[in-house]
């Protein structure tokens, strides 16, 4: 249990306590429970977009949907997706290591610069369009795509973790990455299949447009998620030498998006 609070505190700005101090092993085993701390954040979403939609248009239920979907996180991963971005618009000037170097100072930096501004834009306009397609199609219960949104995404962090290397010797992500290994990886997707059998018994019927093609959708989303991962991973490596914890919020962010985007492309329409 402590592990999953150790989870939720990292994730959200939910105010979870425990009475047990939380150790280093503790924060690294929470990894594992970031699928359920995003099947939390999911089932709370589309428990409000089903609410909302009773009163509101889709747009602004989009709209509303993501408030509470920052709200909840703190803008935790929008901060990581906007330093990524600024840093990675550091220009090359041929030494490798000098341009390392200047790329992770401005990572650090606490403020945003126009490419990292430009990029938080362009990725909410993106889930506001996509959540506004989504919630336009007839639904009679929790929309499962709004559900699994946070919890690929969150997985999609953990899967990064095993054999990467930190970017730096401080930060919140080292004490993730490298350090999550075989075990961890296993429970960590056994714990995203069976959340995401509980979202499909919580669905059946609720969404025909969904439902007729939920297993190969989630798949997909999921094969496309740690296929982006992947790619960034080895991009953040050439850039950066190795990962941070900017690198993983932004990891989530793509994600998130591409979650959303498989489900508007290929789920069948009524």
């Amino acid at each position: 249990m402590k592990r999953i609070i150790a989870a939720f505190q990292f994730l959200t700005i939910i105010p979870i306590r425990t009475r047990r101090p939380v150790s280093t092993d503790d924060l690294r085993w929470s990894a594992v429970f970031f699928p359920f701390v995003g099947f939390f954040q999911g089932l709370f979403l589309a428990a409000a977009a089903f609410l909302f939609l009773k009163l509101l248009s889709p747009s602004v239920t989009s709209v509303l949907v993501i408030i509470l979907y920052l709200a909840m996180n703190g803008c935790f991963h929008q901060d990581g997706l906007s330093d990524t971005f600024d840093a990675l618009s550091v220009r090359s000037t041929g030494d490798q290591e000098q341009d390392r170097q200047k790329r992770l100072a401005v990572m650090r930096d606490s403020t945003s610069g126009p490419v990292g501004i430009t990029a938080i834009a362009v990725f909410l306009l993106l889930k506001y369009a996509l959540l506004k397609e989504m919630l336009q199609m007839p639904a009679y219960g929790l929309n499962p795509v709004i559900m699994l949104m946070p919890m690929i995404s969150a997985w999609s962090m953990t899967m990064m973790m095993p054999g990467a290397k930190s970017a730096r010797n401080d930060g919140l992500g080292k004490i993730f990455l490298g350090r999550i290994h075989a075990p961890h990886v296993i429970l960590a997707c056994t714990l995203i299949f069976l959340l995401s059998g509980i979202i499909y018994l919580v669905s059946y019927g609720a969404c025909p447009f969904t439902m007729r093609n939920f297993v190969p959708y989630f798949l997909a989303a999921l094969l496309a998620s740690l296929l982006a991962g992947y790619t960034m991973r080895a991009l953040f490596n050439t850039r950066f030498g190795g990962l941070t914890g900017d690198s993983l919020g932004c990891i989530n962010e793509v994600s998130e998006v591409i979650v959303l985007l498989i489900a508007v492309a290929l789920l069948e329409r009524p």
